[in-house]
């Protein structure tokens, strides 16, 4: 087995977001649940949506995406694989990922639909509520994946809001299979309850079968996962099943289950809760990035924490703050 090039590769939706402020009286003129994601099918509803915001920011997102901008702010060498639509808003994503030092060179997809976009409104409490037009980066296919790339990776890491489409479903088959036959890891974040609901199955099997070495998950995931109303319970259940567990609490803090062992560490005090858009985002970056450095359990946490704390102080999911300055002042 050959030393990985990247400490990890990602693949996910390539999205651009576009946020803007709201307050609930809107969330609920819309009909949305606050706090949630739901999706749009079709340009007509994103479009008809967008007219109704604010003034907006766009910046390149999508969950994975987020994360492997965030590894790199630290310090570690990522990779991203995603599908954008040869428009304006594949550029935008495209030199926003590269111009953090994320390699990207997934090709463009000509014709329609157009790139991906996450309409994200955020209310005072600092609640984001997304809604999405997954676009072009449903239609990443197989054939789209550069296996070398991947088998260059210490780490392949997947997001759950990309199963729903069956295209990048069967890619990120295709690529554990590559991850595992090159004695790489496979980290997974189960994204959001409503993936769960709609692709658990799948995601229990992936877990039982043994092909997720790294789960990331909040807590009602987990709990929505396991079909449990205990959490320590559902933390058991699973814990058996992959090698590392890493649950988040917003509030509560975290905790990871490593084998043996048990860590939790509390959540990072913040000055003003502004936007939790990216935040386990954030923090699977921040853990993600000590594990490549061979840090403790106990610091991979501290860690995901500081970077979570930062993003939910500002709008947006990527850092305004030197993440690998803040790390070295904090942990050393």
């Amino acid at each position: 087995m050959t030393s990985p090039t990247y400490d990890v590769v990602a693949i996910g939706n390539a999205i651009v977001d576009i946020l803007a402020q709201a307050e609930d009286s809107f969330i609920e003129e819309i009909g949305v649940a606050k706090g949630s994601m739901q999706l749009m099918f079709s340009p007509e509803e994103a479009d008809a949506l967008y007219a109704k915001m604010g003034p907006g920011r766009e910046v390149s997102g999508g969950s994975a995406s987020n994360t492997v901008a965030g590894l790199a702010a630290l310090g570690s060498k990522t990779a991203f694989i995603g599908q954008v639509a040869d428009d304006q808003l594949g550029e935008v994503f495209a030199h926003d990922l590269r111009a953090a030092g994320v390699h990207f060179d997934t090709e463009v997809r000509p014709g329609q639909p157009t790139t991906a976009r996450c309409l994200i409104f955020v209310t005072p409490d600092g609640q984001r509520t997304m809604n999405t037009f997954l676009g072009a980066s449903q239609f990443l296919p197989a054939s789209a994946l550069d296996e070398t790339l991947i088998a260059s990776g210490a780490i392949l890491y997947l997001e759950g809001y990309l199963w729903d489409p069956e295209e990048p479903r069967a890619a990120m088959r295709k690529a554990i299979e590559i991850a595992r036959a090159n004695g790489r890891k496979v980290a997974f974040t189960l994204s959001d309850v409503f993936c769960i609901s709609r692709h658990g199955d799948d995601f229990r099997k992936l877990i039982a079968d043994g092909l997720i070495d790294i789960l990331f998950a909040n807590e009602n995931e987990l709990l929505a996962l396991c079909g449990k109303e205990d959490f320590e319970t559902a933390v058991q259940h699973v814990h058996g099943q992959v090698p590392v567990l890493v649950v988040t609490r917003s509030e509560q803090g975290a905790m990871a289950l490593v084998g043996d062992e048990r860590v939790e560490v509390p959540a990072e005090p913040i000055a003003k809760l502004v936007d939790t858009t990216g935040a386990g985002d954030s923090f699977a970056a921040g853990f993600l990035h000590g594990q490549a450095q061979g840090r403790s359990v106990k610091d991979s946490l501290r860690l995901g924490a500081l970077c979570a704390a930062e993003i939910i102080q500002h709008y947006g999911a990527r850092a305004e703050v030197d993440l690998k300055a803040l790390a070295a002042e904090k942990l050393g």
